[in-house]
């Protein structure tokens, strides 16, 4: 049997909602909903006081904030931005439009469309999350979407430049200097100055996921988001030291964010709990790391590889860093996870910051039921349907009425009634009656 050497001392993230979030976030967006832009400045000035002529930032502000970047910073944010184009155009280039013939005339398929415009939320906050941009804007313009705008807060009363920089570069269509719920209400309303979106991507605190949670429906939306996760499967063969950094590398995204090791060795389970502990005082966001650890840490010692693989499996983690002395074993053990990284030469925050797989992913379980943003997520696979043959119609017709009276449903049969009267020659006493 497993057990730990050290416990989350705190509750889960599913024990620990707030219903006071729920109805501050229900209040503003039945605000937004009534009063449009009025609300929308008045909770921008209460929150980010924040009060500019207008939210969105035109061509001349955005060439400006640019320009004002070093080249360096520029340079990172291209390459960046081109491994995630790269890898979103290689996923929407293995999505296939399909038709088959499935009877003689009678054609089936698919298509996969992207939908009409798309908001990507980019947080700010402690932290200019330039990294959010790329995985919400690049991605939309890879699948296709038309329209994308973009929304992010000012910090501490200043515009994020390489944020905006990284909007622009991205491909973003509008860009407004708005953040939390205010922003994700308009975007899903639509206000006097911000036409609705058809859906809305892109991480954010407690407030920004319930908004977008209360609104899913009216709009779309990537996915439910909770703090960030990480998880470490490894076993002897693995670096303490190379652990406990990526650990805590996750652990500094916030105080809620759980970090777990789940292992075959004791040793190395004792090894970096120590280094853990050693590693948190120089960290210079222990502030964060350090409750994070504190709270959410875990680390459990199995007794054997298949114990290992099933209680990894069963957390179904937001991030799994695989340490073993065989990590892709872990494509056939494992199928609950927002996305793998195989081998110490990789890390969560190469998937993060860099590499071009996309970051906003599922947290809280999600994992077992759904997978992160794709490029994907911002199509609808429709289908349409095409009868060229009439023996094909008239003997579907026939099927279709006596399956519809089964279940009860007249007009579905008669509909079916008609095709097989009109190209199979068959009677139907309604229809007579119809045309006598």
């Amino acid at each position: 049997m497993a057990h730990e050497l050290k416990k989350a001392a705190a509750t889960s993230a599913h024990d620990r909602s707030d219903p006071a979030v729920g109805e501050r976030v229900a209040a503003i967006v039945a605000d937004v909903r009534h009063r449009g832009d009025a609300a929308v400045r008045e909770y921008s000035a209460q929150f980010d006081d924040w009060r500019p002529d207008s939210f969105r930032l035109d061509e001349k502000a955005v060439a400006a904030l640019v320009a004002s970047l070093p080249e360096q910073v520029i340079e990172d944010i291209a390459f960046v931005q081109q491994q995630v184009r790269h890898f979103a155009t290689v996923q929407r280039e293995a999505l296939r439009d399909v038709e088959v013939e499935t009877l003689p005339g009678v054609h089936l398929g698919h298509r996969h469309v992207p939908v009409g415009s798309a908001g990507a939320y980019v947080p700010g906050g402690r932290y200019p999350l330039t990294a959010s941009a790329h995985m919400t804007i690049v991605t939309a313009k890879a699948a296709g979407v038309p329209r994308v705008i973009a929304c992010t807060p000012p910090i501490r009363g200043e515009i994020p430049a390489a944020t905006v920089a990284a909007m622009s570069m991205a491909g973003a269509d509008e860009i407004y200097l708005l953040g939390g719920v205010q922003a994700v209400a308009a975007m899903a309303l639509g206000t006097e100055s911000i036409d609705a979106v058809d859906l809305i991507a892109g991480p954010g605190n407690a407030y920004v996921a319930e908004a977008k949670r209360q609104l899913f429906g009216e709009v779309g939306i990537d996915l439910f988001a909770g703090p960030t996760e990480i998880l470490v499967i490894a076993d002897g063969t693995a670096d303490p030291l190379t652990v406990a950094v990526d650990l805590l590398s996750q652990a500094e995204h916030g105080p809620d964010s759980p970090a777990v090791l789940v292992t075959t060795s004791a040793e190395l389970g004792a090894a970096v709990l120590d280094l853990v502990e050693r590693l948190l005082p120089g960290l210079v966001t222990n502030d964060l790391a350090g409750p994070a650890w504190r709270d959410h840490g875990r680390i459990i010692v199995c007794d054997d590889e298949d114990e290992m693989w099933r209680i990894g499996d069963a957390l179904a983690s937001e991030h799994v860093q695989v340490f073993t002395a065989n990590p892709r074993v872990a494509l056939d053990r494992m199928r609950n996870y927002g996305a793998l990284f195989l081998g110490e030469g990789t890390c969560v925050s190469y998937g993060d910051k860099v590499i071009g797989t996309n970051h906003v992913l599922p947290t809280m379980g999600a994992a077992r039921y759904t997978g992160g943003l794709w490029v994907g997520k911002y199509l609808k696979t429709v289908t349409y349907q095409e009868v060229r043959d009439p023996a094909s119609s008239a003997e579907l017709g026939r099927v279709c009425g006596r399956a519809a009276r089964v279940e009860l449903f007249e007009g579905h049969a008669r509909s079916g009634d008609l095709r097989a009267w009109r190209h199979g020659g068959d009677r139907f006493e309604w229809i007579d009656a119809v045309l006598r």
